[in-house]
Formats: C-alpha cells, structure tokens, sequence
C-alpha cells in the first residue's frame, strides 16, 4: 500500500476499535456507528439477514447502533430489539423522534404530548427498559425549545433515557438550545447528528465549531455522499449499473460527479477503495465522534469494515481540500439544514389592514 494510508489488519474479524467518548457524556463508543435505517422495509426486508449483519458489526467491535422510529415506520427498531437480545448491555443504542408516525396531527413533531409517547412506543419496540441516546430528528418551529429539553430532561431523571441530543440543527439552533438549557437549568443536548462528507463539509464552517464549544459529540451521517464516493457512479455514466436503472437526480450531478473524477485517481494512488478513503475522511475531523454506517447487505458491511483501521497524512487531506474546499460542498442542495419554505403568510407580509393603516 502506497503511503498515506496505514491499516493494521487487512481481515473483516473484530477490530482493535480505539474508542472515543462521546461528547462529555462518558459513554465510549466506536469511531464507526452502525445505522439501521436500511433494516425493513426501506432496505433489507430480511430480518434475520438483517439480524446477521448487525452481529457481525458487534463482533467487529462497533458497539454504537443508531435507529429512529420513522425508519420503516418502527420496523427497523423492531429488527435492532431482536438482534440485540442477550446483547444490549454492550452496546450504546440511539434512537430518534420528530416525523410522522400516522396520520394523526399530534403524532409527531417535538412537543412534550409526543415525546412521552413517542418514547414508550421506542423502548416496546426495542425490547429495552432505557435509550443510552434519545435525538430530535429535526427542529420544530411550532415548539418552544423549553418544552422540548423540559420533557427530555424528565426521561433522563426516570432513567428511560440517558443522554439527549440533536439532528440536522443549525448551528444558531444548536446555540439556542444551549442557552436555554442552562437559563432554565435543563438537560442540554449533548449530541449533534449533521451530514458530513468530502462532498458535503459546510458543517466545518459552523456546526462542527459549535458542537466542539459546547463539548458536543457529533455523529455525522452519509459519509459516503448518499453512495456517490462508493465509486460506482461516474461523470457520463448516469444509470446504476448494480439496479440496471436511471440515477436520481441526486448522482446526476455534475458538480460532485467532477469531484468524484479527481478523487478516484488519489484513492488509486494511495492503494485503497474509495469507500476506504471516504470513511477515514470522515472520521479525521476532531470534531467528528463517529461516522454513520448504513449497510443493506452483507458485502457492504464487510468492505466498511476492512477500512476500519485506515488513516490518512496530510498530504491526502491536503489533497482533498484542494478538490473539495474546507468549509463547502461541492454540490448546491447539500447544506447541512434546509428549513422548510414558509407556509404562513403573516411571516411573507403584512396583513391588509396593517397595509392600509401603514
């Protein structure tokens, strides 16, 4: 292997994992978290080859499994609450809350009503007494963040919960939050979940910063581009050989499909599969806890896995950097939040009667 990449073993069997704590919580836990969204029906229907695949990341050493309930609408806490029978107390075990779990207007979002609910349908579901992490999915403009971090904190002093925290915040949330818990004397958020890729870095301009500030740990989701630094896509190739089918849109752009160009010859220089180079990217920032995995087969766990122990020198940071600069990402829709466009006409303009007073 060319230097610039260092593995200290080359089989998928149980890594030597040099463990990070998680923000200031104390919970030690693997630099690869392993994500169960691709478990059910959004994935891999197969529960018990979904069961296999989840073993044997525990068995390669990762010991943090993050889900939520609106994953296949509870059918992948279903699966997780299976595979860790007899094996929950080695492992630190996420879930989240926020989308719409029916059809019923209060059955979702952040609210306090929610919340109490929400998390007794996870723990069912999940076949456990405590979530060691409990995440809003997404901000919720119609909630006081009070009412939420007040109905987390009351998990957390029950002991259904261990440690809250965040996803797809921005930074100036992130900061709210904070603000408010201490003011109110409230649990705070000890956990930020943002994507992040060498496609994908703007969070390194704000979020990555805040979270470090706040002693936050951060658990960055699609490390692989939403499967664009697998490799397998390419600039004037827009169909997925693997499905036979046409691309979304999202691998049809040119963009990051022209990053992509540059950083397949570097992976090829440095001797390692793309997916290598992308992970151990993702992992380098100091203020990364850990990196999401989200296998849907076998195979694919079991290239991530051979990865595991790569690290990367500066040179091919450096190189990265110069395909894809810090701070940016190479594609236009890729911010780490994108709020919602405005609904309500009051937040666009003045009433009539405001108008003609005016």
């Amino acid at each position: 292997m060319a230097s610039g990449a260092v593995t200290t073993e080359q089989d998928t069997g149980r890594k030597h994992m040099k463990y990070r704590t998680l923000g200031r919580t104390g919970m030690r836990v693997s630099p690869y978290a392993l994500g169960a969204m691709m478990f059910g029906a959004m994935g891999n229907p197969d529960h018990d080859d979904s069961t296999r695949i989840i073993h044997r990341a525990l068995d390669a050493g990762v010991n943090f499994v993050d889900t939520a309930d609106v994953y296949s609408r509870g059918e992948s806490e279903e699966v997780v609450g299976k595979a860790l029978k007899g094996r929950r107390d080695g492992v630190v075990l996420a879930s989240k809350l926020h989308y719409p779990m029916s059809d019923g207007p209060n059955h979702q979002g952040n609210s306090r009503r929610w919340i109490v609910t929400a998390v007794e349908n996870s723990l069912r579901r999940l076949r456990t007494d405590h979530l060691d992490l409990y995440q809003i999915h997404r901000p919720d403009p119609t909630v006081d963040v009070e009412e939420t971090l007040s109905a987390l904190s009351d998990l957390i002093h029950s002991g259904k919960v261990r440690a809250v925290g965040a996803s797809g915040f921005p930074a100036s949330e992130i900061v709210e939050a904070q603000w408010v818990a201490e003011r109110r004397g409230l649990e705070r958020f000890r956990t930020e979940q943002p994507p992040y890729s060498i496609l994908n870095r703007s969070i390194e301009r704000e979020i990555l910063p805040v979270c470090q500030r706040y002693g936050m740990g951060t658990l960055v989701w699609s490390p692989l581009g939403q499967g664009l630094l697998t490799g397998r896509y390419r600039k004037g190739r827009h169909t997925d050989t693997h499905r036979s089918s046409a691309m979304p849109q999202h691998f049809a752009d040119e963009r990051k499909l022209a990053a992509v160009e540059q950083l397949i010859p570097l992976a090829e220089k440095v001797g390692m599969p793309m997916t290598h180079l992308a992970m151990a990217f993702a992992i380098a920032h100091p203020g990364v806890t850990s990196a999401i995995i989200g296998p849907r087969t076998m195979e694919q766990l079991d290239d991530l896995l051979a990865g595991a122990d790569v690290t990367l020198d500066d040179e091919i940071l450096d190189r990265i950097d110069e395909i894809v600069p810090p701070g940016t990402d190479a594609g236009p829709n890729d911010v780490a939040y994108t709020p919602p466009a405005i609904a309500t006409v009051s937040q666009r303009r003045r009433s009539v009667a405001e108008r003609s007073a005016a």
